[in-house]
């Protein structure tokens, strides 16, 4: 490995292989025990070898992975009144637009619809914005819905078993009554699909109009610190976690 005396932009080499979308940090250090990367031409089997993905050169299985834009992972508090969208041809604002500081260009993770509040994930890490989105990952996403009237049990039960929709039957979604609130029934609904609009439709279907609609979750990832408009970088646990959905 060349030697770098610039130690302030150094990191571990498993870190620096997650952070290029090559595979979690768990999966990188087995790469690096079985002798698979290459630091500047030369194999590294040490776990704490530091590296600088702005000099150094990374090689899997011969090819060379660094020299990509760096990977970046953001948690967004997504406002009503936001288009999920890179540009708007009708000018309206978008989440892209709240993103100041951010230096790579990153895309929102599946959408919220204009109306819709809350947790959204950005990033330029394809691999994984397709696997979290793939049905057969089951990624759960938890809402909190505001209706002008509690359902009947029935019509909960419904929603519990799956609605049938123009597009396909629901899969069963988790529904907890949570109390009211200036009058207005509050639910708590997660699903792990991603209809287009399907928890208004759901609740179309049912009888029931929707007042207010806010992801909560999405992938693990919640609201916690964050107000509507603000954004964060994912911690590197959070990013790890968000790899075991990652296809193989």
């Amino acid at each position: 490995m060349a030697k770098n005396e610039n130690y302030e932009n150094q990191e571990r080499l498993q870190k620096a292989i997650s952070r290029l979308g090559i595979a979690s940090r768990r999966a990188a250090e087995q790469m690096i025990a079985d002798g698979r990367i290459k630091v500047n031409g030369q194999v590294v089997r040490q776990l704490g070898s530091k590296v600088d993905l702005g000099k150094d050169k990374i090689y899997v299985d011969g090819v060379l992975c660094s020299g990509r834009p760096p990977l970046q992972y953001i948690l967004l508090y997504k406002p009503a009144g936001w288009i999920c969208s890179l540009s708007d041809e009708k000018g309206r604002r978008t989440v892209i637009d709240l993103l100041q500081g951010v230096g790579e260009r990153v895309y929102p993770v599946g959408r919220l619809d204009y109306d819709t509040s809350g947790a959204l994930l950005l990033t330029n890490d394809g691999n994984l914005a397709h696997s979290l989105l793939h049905p057969s990952k089951e990624v759960q996403k938890t809402y909190l819905v505001k209706l002008d009237k509690r359902p009947p049990r029935e019509q909960l039960e419904k929603l519990r078993q799956g609605i049938r929709l123009a597009d396909g039957l629901t899969a069963p979604a988790k529904v907890k009554v949570l109390p009211s609130r200036n009058g207005q029934c509050q639910l708590e609904i997660t699903i792990h699909e991603g209809k287009n609009r399907q928890i208004r439709r759901m609740m179309e279907a049912i009888g029931q109009e929707v007042i207010h609609l806010k992801r909560l979750a999405f992938a693990g990832l919640d609201l916690s610190g964050l107000q509507p408009g603000q954004w964060r970088y994912l911690r590197d646990e959070e990013v790890a976690k968000l790899f075991t959905f990652v296809k193989e």
